[in-house]
């Protein structure tokens, strides 16, 4: 069994090729249950996590399990992760894969690969909320699917946002950056809007957003959270990744369910569907469209093994 860490999943991942590869995946067969968040202490009123994300196609199976700490402080991570990956033919264990980069890689990718289905082929502005680590990330997809001549960064930071700013802008010399300084006008001017952040209160609201903008919400997890308010909801056509997890995680679907505003019949198709094109994404250049995640095991397993593939047969990563 290999064990491919993170500098293995990053040489071996590329956007847009990736991007491509989760397209064939979500597309193919596969199986995938509804991922198992478990609270570690209920009783504590914290939020200390242990998390599994099963799935598999007709070639691997693979696990992710990640522990979530939001209370740790350096050395130590939040988050941790791997993802186990066996053959699906005879069970047999085929590597243990580093789960942090997979998730970043994972987590821009479906981004940008919805992006494809429902923000406007033209789409030249990118609003990007969040200056966590997958904010590269984040950009670099979007930046691989559609022609971005602008991106701005909003942060309740504004140094981290311009960290990232200045980063970026570095790699892209072509794409215009800067820090959002003004949300709600930085809204009405993005052709794509995507936040990422770990806010529990309210940061995108439909009343900012002109005709035509795409929308994609990542950050939240809790049932109860979100980052955008009941409008945009009502306002924009519905996709979710996977309704199994979104429809039990998701406080922006869910909050306005509990308000009467919107039902589970009016999510109009989760990704699978739009890469099967069983359902239509962007019908036309004046419609809203909104696209929210909570992260799936499918595109973890993707990940995975594009990473285990480049790794070859007689690799560098160690074997046990």
């Amino acid at each position: 069994m290999k064990i491919l860490t993170d500098d293995h999943v990053h040489a071996a991942l590329r956007f847009p090729e990736f991007i491509d590869s989760l397209r064939d995946c979500f597309a193919g067969g596969f199986t995938m249950p509804p991922r198992q968040v478990l609270a570690l202490d209920p009783s504590s009123g914290g939020h200390e996590a242990f998390a599994m994300l099963p799935s598999w196609n007709d070639e691997v199976i693979a696990l992710k399990a990640f522990t979530y700490f939001p209370e740790n402080r350096a050395p130590h991570r939040s988050l941790y992760s791997k993802i186990l990956v066996f053959d699906r033919a005879h069970g047999q264990p085929l590597a243990l894969v580093d789960g942090v980069s997979v998730t970043c890689w994972r987590t821009a990718g479906v981004s940008a690969l919805a992006s494809r289905f429902l923000s406007r082929r033209e789409s030249s502005s990118l609003l990007l909320l969040g200056t966590g680590n997958l904010a590269p990330y984040l950009i670099r997809a979007h930046a691989s699917v559609r022609p971005l001549a602008s991106v701005e960064v909003w942060g309740r930071d504004r140094g981290k946002a311009e960290a990232v700013v200045e980063r970026m802008a570095a790699e892209f010399p072509a794409i215009r950056f800067r820090v959002a300084i003004d949300l709600a006008a930085s809204c009405e001017a993005a052709d794509i809007v995507v936040s990422a952040t770990g806010s529990v209160e309210i940061l995108v609201r439909g009343a900012w957003l002109r005709p035509g903008t795409h929308c994609d919400f990542l950050g939240n997890h809790h049932a109860t959270k979100r980052e955008c308010d009941t409008e945009v909801v009502t306002r924009s056509r519905v996709f979710v990744d996977t309704r199994a997890n979104c429809l039990r995680e998701a406080g922006e679907l869910l909050v306005p369910m509990g308000e009467g505003a919107f039902a589970a019949a009016d999510v109009v198709g989760e990704l699978a569907e739009l890469c099967r094109g069983s359902v239509t994404g962007r019908r036309s250049a004046e419609e809203l469209t909104m696209f929210k995640s909570v992260g799936c095991a499918l595109g973890d397993l993707c990940g995975a093994l594009a990473t285990y593939r480049a790794a070859g047969p007689g690799g560098a990563a160690c074997e046990i």
